[in-house]
């Protein structure tokens, strides 16, 4: 790995441009909102930036999707997940079982998981030696994942 030196009389904007690659040399921020914007499908993309990081909401299909970012060094991650299912769930065994073996056949590098009471699509990775076909790829995975199995596993599993 190179290390990189700023030379002498570098802008501020130029530091932060750096800043915003994490050091892979593509402008990460950028790239997440440029796949959300080919995704969106309703316009309602919202994003909200803190000392911790970004997040960005958009919807896909009949899913809300969360895209996070922790920050621009190469141990921060880059993670996407959307719900598709709240619990309890009825026949959660079952379920459980059959999102296990969905994890094997159907999610590619997402998988689904249990967050805050609910079934959720997830793909998280650090954002070192990240490209911009990655981020593309873990983004429309989720999305894709999620708005292809809601509706089922809502109609086949719901309590509610």
């Amino acid at each position: 790995m190179v290390n990189y030196q700023p030379e002498s009389g570098m802008t501020s904007a130029q530091l932060t441009s750096d800043e915003l690659s994490g050091g892979t040399g593509i402008d990460v921020v950028e790239i997440i909102e440029t796949v959300i914007g080919s995704l969106d499908q309703s316009d309602s993309a919202m994003v909200s930036q803190s000392d911790g990081g970004h997040i960005w909401k958009f919807k896909y299909g009949s899913v809300e999707v969360f895209v996070q970012l922790t920050g621009m060094s190469e141990e921060d991650s880059l993670s996407v997940w959307s719900s598709v299912l709240k619990l309890p769930a009825k026949r959660e065994p079952e379920l459980f079982k059959k999102l296990l073996e969905m994890n094997w056949m159907t999610t590619f590098e997402a998988g689904f998981a249990i967050y805050d009471n609910q079934v959720v699509v997830l793909s998280t990775r650090t954002i070192a030696e990240l490209s911009p076909g990655e981020i593309s790829r873990l983004i429309t995975v989720v999305a894709s994942v999620a708005d292809d199995n809601d509706e089922a596993l809502v109609a086949e599993f719901s309590e509610g």
